[in-house]
């Protein structure tokens, strides 16, 4: 399948960052459903929610991107199972599902996380 979709445009957030998961399906999907496990093909990008800063995205990139959910930040492995091929998912993941809390080392720990997830395919 091919994604002719733009990137997206992140809304600012409101509010103090959520202490758990927020799964919000932007558009919904037809196609396989994705399952925990399953290898996904996927253009995102992701910004700081508090900063609203771009640290990652496919799109800037060029080019989708697959992998498999299990090798993924836990916020990814629960909140893409359930996403249907085609669909657009925004995930809100706090620290403690995405890369730890402050000063374990990597440079988004401690931050909570906004993705914006469009999945191509599932296998």
């Amino acid at each position: 399948m091919t994604d002719d979709r733009i990137k997206p445009e992140f809304d600012a957030p409101q509010g103090p960052a959520p202490e758990t998961l927020v799964i919000r399906d932007l558009i919904e999907g037809d196609g396989p459903e994705a399952k925990p496990g399953d290898t996904v093909t996927v253009h995102y990008a992701g910004v700081e929610y508090d900063s609203g800063e771009e640290f990652d995205s496919s799109w800037s990139r060029g080019e989708s991107i697959q992998f498999p959910l299990r090798g993924l930040i836990q916020g990814w492995q629960e909140g893409i199972p359930g996403m249907k091929v085609g669909g657009r998912r925004e995930l809100v993941i706090p620290p403690a599902l995405a890369y730890g809390p402050a000063g374990s080392g990597h440079s988004l720990a401690g931050k909570t996380l906004i993705f914006i997830i469009d999945l191509l395919a599932v296998g």
